[in-house]
């Protein structure tokens, strides 16, 4: 079941890469990079930064969280060879994207 969530999450990675633009992967490659990274990030440092961050969802209504997601996404830029993005906006849609489809699959898969 991690297998089948990791390489869906490597395909929301290069869905987002073909429909945004400032969103690029070099390969198959760099996306199932990108797809571990991404979990090992959404496992670990998210909910740590999610805790600490709390005084400022609340402030902000919880949008805070999209803007937390946003940066963790771009994050991943910064680990893995192949994957780009240029910009915050990319940033924000791709990982809009990403979350949805990993919704659709939480859904179905639980």
């Amino acid at each position: 079941k991690a297998f089948i969530k990791w390489v869906i999450l490597s395909a929301a990675v290069v869905l987002a890469a073909h429909v945004i633009p400032g969103i690029s992967v070099t390969g198959w490659h760099a996306a199932l990079v990108a797809g571990i990274v991404l979990g090992l990030i959404n496992l670990i440092i998210k909910p740590i930064l999610a805790i600490l961050t709390i005084p400022v969802n609340i402030l902000t209504l919880g949008l805070f969280g999209i803007v937390l997601n946003t940066l963790l996404f771009w994050a991943v830029t910064y680990f893995v060879t192949g994957f780009t993005i240029s910009g915050f906006l990319p940033a924000l849609f791709g990982s809009i994207l990403v979350s949805v489809v990993m919704w659709f699959v939480h859904i179905f898969l639980g």
